[in-house]
């Protein structure tokens, strides 16, 4: 039966051709873990250039942040662990700025997990987790205030959106804010194809595991039989788009049953499930996509191998 979002999503994706399965699934108790673990290898720079940005750059991002000193709302779509975000609020908390922490995430035990974090290391700090989808909770929390918002999307999740979903993103955040209002994105950059390829294939394991768990999970909430074993991960990577590529592929002829939904799936040997991509981008187009999107480049924060930014935009 379809009675969850879950349930419809993979019926319509393992009924398609080719075959994919949506990414925001990947983030169950377990996949969270895991991309933890993704997180923090070497070869995932994406954690270590942010992380420097914020680091070297932190009293540079919160004057952007601050206007005229009033007070404001920082939202973080997507938040979990709050590694790289705590470097900003531990500046902002000792620099006494007048706001708001307003941590969203589609993980409950995560959420739970930073904001226990967060009291134990400044008590005084205020904040307002919330568990769900981030636009829901985003159309509630203007119902309540007007207040000046500062939104975050960091750790480069804007890159695995399609260009049409890219827009309506934007379009959906600039919906819920007002002129002046500010959005911090961060957005992965070309570079090596090589350096890329490691970070989203590793040699650990994780990218993988991330992956399988997907299957794994589907076992568990929709009764699926996913034999994890006959599928492994493939990742390709197209230096003219930028576009990296994730997919699991059978690695035999077998049918898959999924109970939930009364139906089972042929997969032919080295067929392909479509999984995740992760769009790089250079500056030229990140300035594009704001401006015709209602928002301006403020200022380009970028590390010191020009891998990674941190695009500060102001709604116009």
């Amino acid at each position: 039966m379809l009675n969850s979002e879950i349930a419809r999503d993979t019926l319509k994706g393992l009924s398609a051709s080719p075959k994919y399965l949506l990414p925001k699934y990947f983030y169950d108790e377990k996949g969270s873990k895991i991309f933890q673990d993704i997180m923090k290898m070497p070869e995932y720079y994406l954690t270590n250039c942010e992380s420097e940005i914020f680091t070297e750059q932190k009293s540079e991002i919160t004057q952007k942040f601050l206007n005229d000193n009033s007070p404001f709302d920082l939202i973080e779509l997507g938040s979990g662990d709050g590694f790289k975000t705590k470097i900003l609020l531990r500046y902002m908390n000792n620099h006494n700025c007048d706001f708001k922490f307003i941590p969203i995430d589609i993980s409950a035990e995560i959420t739970n997990g930073l904001v226990e974090d967060l009291y134990s290391e400044m008590p005084n700090l205020k904040v307002e987790p919330k568990t769900g989808d981030y636009f829901h909770i985003l159309k509630e929390h203007n119902d309540i205030t007007h207040k000046r918002k500062v939104i975050l999307f960091l750790g480069a999740n804007i890159g695995n959106y399609s260009e049409s979903e890219v827009d309506d993103f934007i379009n959906h955040i600039a919906d819920f804010t007002h002129p002046g209002d500010k959005l911090l994105i961060g957005i992965d950059l070309k570079k090596s194809p090589k350096t890329i390829i490691d970070a989203y294939s590793d040699p650990h394991g994780h990218t993988s595991n991330f992956n399988l768990n997907l299957l794994t999970r589907l076992n568990k909430e929709l009764d699926a039989n996913f034999d994890i074993n006959q599928f492994i991960q493939h990742t390709t990577y197209n230096p003219q788009t930028g576009d990296i590529k994730s997919f699991l592929i059978s690695k035999i002829n077998q049918e898959v049953s999924i109970k939930s939904i009364e139906k089972s799936f042929h997969f032919h040997q080295w067929e392909s499930i479509f999984m995740e991509r992760s769009k790089k981008y250079d500056i030229q187009t990140i300035e594009k996509i704001a401006s015709a999107n209602g928002f301006r480049v403020e200022k380009n924060f970028v590390d010191s191998k020009n891998y990674f930014v941190d695009s500060s935009w102001i709604r116009m």
